[in-house]
């Protein structure tokens, strides 16, 4: 078997191990999980795969030389509420989970965090009744705290905040600081034993077929490249994570049929910062969502140091490998900033930072907008052992604790029951109900051969008991009707089985 040496680093305890990756796929499999892309949302799931008590071994792979160095690191730092993906969808579900999980998480582990609060403006009556439709469904229906903003309260709090009809104020918004929230979570993951793998990108996957003939029921095959040499190597893995991305549809794409092969869309958000001390303010800024949207609208966040910068708008983009700010956008947002913010300094505003957003569709970033899409979150139908985790955007951040431990049930159970997944006939084969079924049919044939044993014991028994006992109380019986006698008691006693 041959065996093929692969450099492992960790960054975070600064240390570089060797492993050999088997390429004998029919042996045990070198990793029980293997998690790709090294971003937020990967990091959160392997760090819960690596934790569970039954300590799998997990690797992690990043195509880059160090890990969130794309959509991670390139957002806004948003901790959200959950208040703009409609009651039933995964969003919602796992940014409320999320949220509460990542307060507790950062305030317990020394990441720093602002609970800001967020105001989102209205100008106009149709932003009006937009807010007030956010607010009933806030109140009514997925039970997060919102409340309006009266005018003086508003002047009082933030003088230089302009907003001609509302102001509808999410206190539980808050901010992050992204990077340091990744190297925490890193550490966790190589604490309890897991492998990063830098420079290590997936250009081929293969499924190995299990004892159902279900393509990856024995495990799964990777090439890793090393995108610093060049040098490609092999693993396996008995269950992969696809959490690459903007990768992710590469990677979907590489095990589908050409008919279920899926197509991203890239958005662009250029960002831009504000230096000047002057307006000075402390809460975050959205204006109000507009449906078919795909984004919520370039607003006003603050970094940890409570420097604002304002961003992202939305650019359709062919690639994601351009991450420069695209200074032509840079009208378009001062006229959006100025509808909340009059008094800025435009003059001021320079170029900070762009990040891509992957997207299953071009529209609708809120459940309100056309052609809103989930998050895409399972276990890829006809396979197993293999989960998707599919146009993870905003609230990607906020959601990826939830996240992590949504994957590590989902591959500890056989189904999940959350509404926005809905299971098929062959998802539900391989998430395991065949191996119910096919255990409770071999307990019962169990039980039924345990019962034959024991009537075939009592006719044994019976025999030896007139063996011994007929001969003394009729012995003036002939020795021919003795036999017939005796046969015809253990006829009698012989069970009848019907199946």
């Amino acid at each position: 078997m041959k065996m093929i040496p692969r450099t492992v680093v960790s960054q975070s305890l600064t240390k570089t191990a060797k492993r050999s990756f088997s390429n004998n796929a029919y042996r045990q499999a070198d990793f029980t999980h293997a998690v790709i892309g090294g971003g937020v949302v990967g990091l959160a799931t392997a760090r819960a795969l690596v934790q569970h008590p039954s300590s799998p071994s997990t690797l992690l792979l990043e195509r880059h030389n160090a890990v969130g160095t794309e959509t991670s690191s390139r957002n806004s730092e948003v901790i959200h509420a959950g208040i703009y993906y409609g009651a039933t969808s995964l969003k919602t579900a796992l940014c409320l989970e999320g949220k509460e999980k990542l307060y507790a998480y950062c305030e317990s582990r020394g990441v720093p965090l602002r609970r800001t609060g967020k105001w989102i403006v209205g100008q106009n009556d149709i932003q009006v009744e937009a807010l007030e439709r956010m607010y009933d469904f806030c109140t009514n229906e997925i039970h997060v705290p919102v409340k309006w903003v009266g005018r003086e309260e508003a002047q009082r709090r933030e003088p230089e905040v302009k907003a001609d009809k509302a102001i509808l104020e999410s206190p539980t918004t808050g901010i992050v600081d992204s990077h340091a929230l990744m190297e925490t979570l890193l550490g966790d993951f190589e604490n309890a034993g897991g492998t990063l793998a830098l420079t290590s990108a997936v250009v081929a996957s293969r499924p190995l077929p299990g004892k159902y003939g279900v393509p990856g029921g024995g495990g799964w095959e990777l090439d890793v490249r090393d995108t610093s040499t060049g040098e490609v190597s092999t693993i396996t893995a008995e269950t992969i994570v696809n959490s690459a991305g903007l990768g992710s549809v590469d990677i979907h794409n590489m095990i589908v049929p050409a008919e279920r092969r899926k197509k991203m869309y890239y958005a662009n958000g250029n960002y831009f910062s504000y230096p000047a001390s002057t307006p000075k303010v402390n809460t975050l800024i959205y204006p109000a969502p507009e449906p078919g949207l795909g984004g919520l609208g370039t607003h006003l966040t603050l970094d940890m140091g409570g420097r604002i910068k304002f961003g992202p708008d939305v650019e359709w983009v062919d690639s994601p490998d351009d991450l420069s700010v695209n200074l032509a956008r840079l009208p378009e947002a001062i006229e959006q900033i100025k509808k909340f913010l009059p008094g800025i300094d435009e003059t001021l505003l320079m170029p900070d930072y762009a990040g891509i957003r992957p997207k299953l569709a071009k529209q609708g970033a809120v459940a309100l907008g056309k052609g809103f899409v989930d998050f895409s979150i399972g276990k890829e139908e006809g396979y197993e052992g293999w989960v998707n985790l599919l146009n993870i955007e905003s609230p990607g951040l906020t959601s990826s604790l939830a996240i992590g431990d949504f994957v590590r049930k989902m591959l500890r159970r056989p189904a999940v029951s959350h509404p926005a997944i809905r299971m098929t006939k062959e998802s539900k084969r391989e998430n395991g109900e065949w191996d119910i079924l096919l255990r409770l049919l071999l307990h019962a044939f169990t039980a039924v051969l345990f019962l034959f044993l024991m009537l075939l014991s009592l006719v044994i028994l019976s025999m030896l008991f007139l063996s011994s006992a007929f001969p003394l109380r009729c012995s003036r019986l002939s020795s021919t009707t003795y036999g017939t006698l005796l046969t015809t008691s253990t006829l009698n006693l012989t069970p009848t089985l019907k199946w």
